[in-house]
């Protein structure tokens, strides 16, 4: 009986020990795995969009709920102190800043900024109501709706520290880009378990922004130079050929993400042209909040229809400024400013992208300026491959 007691005992005293050690690796193993179904408890938005596209625009229209934290383009600050790279190499640097940017970490602007240094050192900090208002400034309460102006009179001197601290207090970050050319590039922050993040691409008719571009070519020369890696040299682009980068990264997103996308791309891409949202802007921003899990309020409904409803089509000293315009008129402009030959020129180089995107071409200079001929199509998907297509030189 003794020796049946003591292998009895032997026996309990290693299934103990075995489940211990089955209970420590799997705790191990668990602390390794992804927590795929635990979202992080903000949501991440970039707005993904190219120059003198109306993404400013956009931005502000999450700017200014009182639920987002954005920044306007913190890119800049990367693009200013490595003006040498080309776009291709930035990437990576940009990707890393705008993903500590989404996670509140303002420490990754110690390599591109002053180490003493105020919210008035943040590229184009006053278009973003967050941080007009507190906690980063006392001046203004989050449901207000700021202006630019205002803000930098009251608020520029308030310490960068401000920025962390506004950021970790909302539900939404929400960035504005037009530095990124690949939507592979994103993958990582897209599978990332600490991001909840959805992008919003932003598109506009060629034509149009080759119109707009025109009223900021210094504005935009040294961006110019590094898409097109000229090694620091500035660049005017007469010859259309940064607007033939833009329009093959256009191309590039899109495809991507609407043809056999990944998985984990479901529910967490959505295109939106500025022709669509000028038109129809309620209808579309709706869409766009729905899509960012956001509310609209009847303050914000008030502002976006002022905004939309202005006088004429804004001042050239204004290129970069978000005015009350006539929108509808703006995006039409190019109908009437650009001659015919420039206008040939652009649906050479963009023709793939004008397509895709939902544009109809012009074959003559009396279709340009027939305002009654819709150039914009119904949303379709088209297939179009940048290797089936070579623009003439």
């Amino acid at each position: 009986m003794a020796r049946i007691r003591i292998a009895s005992a032997i026996v309990i005293l290693f299934v103990m020990v075995q489940t211990g050690f089955l209970l420590f690796m799997y705790a191990r193993h668990s602390s390794f795995m992804p927590q795929s179904e635990e979202k992080p408890s903000q949501v991440h938005i970039l707005i993904l969009s190219s120059w003198r596209s109306g993404s400013s625009f956009v931005g502000q229209l999450f700017s200014q709920h009182p639920s987002v934290f954005y920044l306007m383009e913190p890119a800049w600050h990367v693009w200013v102190t490595m003006y040498q790279s080309s776009a291709k190499v930035l990437h990576m640097a940009v990707r890393d800043l705008v993903r500590s940017v989404f996670l509140c970490d303002m420490s990754v602007f110690d390599a591109y900024m002053p180490w003493k240094r105020n919210l008035s050192d943040l590229f184009q900090w006053a278009v973003s109501r967050a941080l007009c208002s507190v906690p980063a400034c006392d001046s203004f309460q989050r449901t207000d709706i700021t202006s630019e102006m205002a803000c930098k009179t009251l608020c520029g001197r308030y310490p960068f520290s401000k920025v962390e601290e506004a950021c970790k207090t909302y539900s939404h970050v929400v960035i504005k880009e037009v530095r990124f050319f690949d939507l592979k590039v994103l993958y990582p922050l897209l599978t990332d378990p600490s991001l909840n993040l959805k992008i919003i691409h932003l598109v506009r008719d060629p034509r149009a922004v080759v119109k707009s571009r025109e009223q900021s070519v210094k504005a935009l020369a040294r961006d110019n130079g590094i898409v097109l890696s000229t090694n620091g040299t500035k660049v005017e682009d007469s010859k259309y050929k940064v607007m033939q980068e833009i329009c093959r990264s256009h191309v590039q997103i899109y495809e991507t993400a609407t043809f056999k996308p990944p998985n984990f791309l479901k529910n967490r891409y959505l295109m939106i042209r500025f022709e669509d949202l000028v038109r129809d802007p309620l209808l579309e921003i709706s869409e766009m909040y729905k899509f960012a899990d956001l509310r609209l309020t009847p303050t914000l409904k008030s502002w976006i229809y002022n905004i939309t409803h202005g006088q004429g089509p804004g001042k050239k000293k204004e290129a970069f400024k978000i005015t009350s315009r006539d929108a509808v008129n703006v995006s039409q402009a190019w109908r009437n400013v650009l001659s015919f030959q420039k206008i040939k020129k652009v649906q050479e180089v963009c023709k793939g992208a004008i397509n895709m995107l939902g544009y109809q071409l012009v074959d003559s200079e009396k279709e340009q300026r027939d305002l009654s001929l819709d150039l914009v199509l119904p949303r379709r998907q088209n297939r179009f491959s940048w290797s089936s297509f070579n623009p003439k030189n």
